[in-house]
């Protein structure tokens, strides 16, 4: 084949001499030389016959002259099939006119062209060329000859697509995906996410969802994080509740993920097979099942508190009785005390009445003590009072909208919890939330305003409950404790021990509760806890 395929091209007159010149100029002074100071003529063509790249050589009409030996086996044409053929022998026909008229353009200006055509094998099956055609010029100047590289790219062409339909596969498959999905790197960096994730940065407004979630993440697993990080284990059913502000509701997503590893692909990683770690997060909108499992969470807690108060209130309202009895009980016994010491005979009547009486209210005494319920003592346990809040407008929630008070919800999005009796502080904000609807409605301004904040320090933790009712006066300020005493109108009548059971169960939790004396547009309760409490096991 090498010979005949030199023989051909030499019998075209307008090669012979530049062939000649080439034996003697090819290499060029200067470069590498043999014994004579020049590059064997032969040294080219066996480069030229064995060079792992289909080459082909045409005149100006692109009549194949010449084809080396991977020419061949790319096109399957011996040379002995195609000398003397026009390159479109090649051309399968697909190619667009518009790739062709380029190439020839591109060449016919003296250019060199690289592109890509659709070629038919010998045999008839079609492949991929990865072509390189450049003019031959004369001394002139003037186009010779061409010459023309090309090589088979069908399968590499075959493996990219393969890999971008399996990529298009996997980004319709996530972006279809009903949760929210984002792979991040171990620099915290958003490599691909999905279009349910994109709708997470506006409608939660904490910025990067992904970087909210994984300080959340981090915060509640602390050091166990980086040890299933390690190990690539995974994880799962990590849930969080996040707070709404102005017209975004509470909201609670799960969050699931998984790490692995992939090969870096660049040059530097070529001999050292370098990895890369990444984590698959998925965060899925809860919400609606919560809301549905707090529904009936609520009927329980509705039944549970509706018990727990009636059971407090029974009680605070006996010692309350007794207390009240007992402070004519105190005088009655003084009275006594004084007529004992006189023991005169005209009082012996009157002594013996006041004895009678003292016993008596003993004994009623007595007999309201045994009557006063048992409370039952009350696990202490972390709470998060955004949670026990929540809950508590949603207890109040028909009375609110029925009374249309405008309700500003302002926590802490991430409130430490505290150790205490859940069911005792919902008993405690049910019952300042309830008094502050009471007070919005006798408001004669005409706003109707509940606003609840929650706020933390480094030692305590503050919750804000203020309305835009009437207030309470100054100096009934220090009273509103006190049992049985109301700021209500007919206050004389019905008895005041909210406030009281309010006040003992903050005493209970350690902490601290006043009426904010600089608040004057209504009444502003400020309740504050301690982050580190003594820890009990339970409450009394």
């Amino acid at each position: 084949m090498k010979k005949s395929s030199l023989q051909y091209l030499t019998m075209h007159s307008d090669m012979q001499s530049t062939s000649d010149e080439s034996a003697a100029n090819l290499p060029g002074e200067g470069q590498t030389k043999s014994n004579d100071g020049r590059i064997p003529y032969s040294l080219f063509v066996e480069t030229v016959e064995q060079a792992p790249m289909a080459i082909s050589i045409t005149d100006k009409k692109a009549n194949i002259l010449y084809v080396n030996e991977e020419f061949s086996k790319v096109t399957g044409y011996q040379s002995a099939d195609i000398l003397g053929e026009n390159e479109s022998k090649l051309s399968d026909k697909t190619t667009p006119r518009h790739v062709y008229y380029d190439l020839w353009h591109t060449i016919s200006s003296k250019k060199i062209w690289r592109g890509t055509l659709c070629n038919r094998h010998k045999f008839g099956h079609r492949y991929l060329a990865d072509l390189t055609i450049a003019p031959m010029l004369n001394e002139q100047g003037a186009i010779t000859h061409f010459i023309g590289m090309h090589r088979d790219i069908t399968q590499s062409h075959e493996s990219e697509k393969r890999v971008f339909n399996q990529k298009l596969l996997i980004e319709s498959v996530i972006n279809s995906s009903p949760i929210a999905m984002v792979v991040i790197d171990d620099q915290d960096r958003l490599i691909l996410d999905n279009h349910n994730y994109k709708t997470l940065v506006s409608d939660l407004g904490k910025g990067e969802p992904a970087t909210f979630f994984l300080q959340l993440l981090r915060n509640e697993m602390g050091d166990s994080w980086r040890q299933i990080q390690s190990n690539q284990q995974g994880f799962n059913g990590r849930e969080f509740r996040i707070e709404g502000k102005g017209s975004r509701k509470t909201r609670w997503f799960s969050c699931a993920g998984n790490w692995f590893m992939e090969s870096e692909v660049n040059a530097d990683s070529f001999f050292e097979n370098a990895s890369k770690q990444y984590l698959i997060l998925t965060i899925t909108d809860i919400t609606r099942q919560r809301r549905q499992m707090e529904e009936l969470h609520l009927q329980t807690l509705k039944t549970i508190m509706s018990e727990d108060e009636r059971v407090r209130g029974l009680r605070e309202t006996l010692l309350g009785a007794m207390h009240q009895i007992q402070m004519p009980m105190n005088q009655i016994r003084a009275a006594e005390q004084l007529l004992k010491h006189k023991r005169e005979d005209q009082n012996a009547g009157l002594l013996q009445a006041l004895q009678q009486i003292q016993q008596s209210g003993e004994a009623a005494i007595a007999t309201m003590q045994k009557c006063i319920p048992e409370i039952l003592q009350a696990a202490v346990i972390p709470i998060n009072l955004n949670q026990v809040l929540h809950e508590v407008l949603l207890l109040s929630e028909q009375r609110i909208y029925s009374q249309g008070i405008d309700v500003h919800w302002q926590p802490l999005s991430q409130l430490p919890n505290i150790l205490g009796s859940e069911n005792r502080l919902r008993i405690l904000f049910k019952q300042l939330i309830d008094n502050a609807i009471d007070a919005v409605s006798l408001s004669v301004s005409g706003e109707k305003r509940l606003k609840i904040t929650t706020d933390t320090d480094a030692d305590l933790i503050f919750v804000s409950i203020e309305d835009s009712g009437p207030g309470i006066p100054v100096e009934k300020r220090t009273k509103v404790f006190e049992p049985f005493y109301t700021t209500r109108p007919m206050g004389g009548s019905q008895a005041g021990m909210g406030l009281v059971m309010a006040k003992e169960i903050v005493n209970q939790h350690q902490g601290f509760i006043e009426i904010d004396q600089d608040y004057d547009q209504g009444c502003r309760f400020k309740i504050s806890f301690p982050l580190h409490r003594q820890e009990s096991r339970r409450l009394t």
